[in-house]
């Protein structure tokens, strides 16, 4: 059985240490070689457009732009149908690589055999 990884994080620059582990926890299983699925929800859907994670600044927390590139590198990065539409934002805005989808692809993977679901 794979084991697989499901984080969603729901904040962003306004719950900055909350966004900053859910990122931080993403990237590091992915170089441990998990298969992790993050899904950008609330009001880290901005985090999908280029650029937006490069103005994100946490003292003492790894830079997101780069959490983000390596979750991107060996992950899946999903923006919130919902949010996105809340926020403007479509599918040719975002970064290449991630993808829009709703509330049942979120569901499938994280009920999928071997997963883990962490909301932050």
């Amino acid at each position: 059985m794979t084991r697989a990884l499901v984080v969603k994080v729901t904040d962003g620059e306004d719950a900055p240490e909350r966004c900053s582990q859910a990122f931080t926890v993403a990237a590091t299983a992915v170089a441990s070689g998990v298969a992790v699925s993050l899904w950008l929800t609330g009001e880290s859907a901005w985090f999908a457009l280029p650029g937006r994670a490069a103005e994100f600044s946490l003292p003492h927390a790894a830079p997101l732009p780069e959490l983000l590139s390596a979750i991107l590198a060996g992950g899946r990065v999903t923006l919130c149908t919902q949010c996105a539409a809340r926020r403007g934002i479509t599918a040719g805005d975002v970064i290449a690589g991630v993808r829009i989808a709703g509330a049942a692809a979120f569901v499938e993977e994280a009920v999928s055999e071997g997963a883990q679901a962490r909301v932050y």
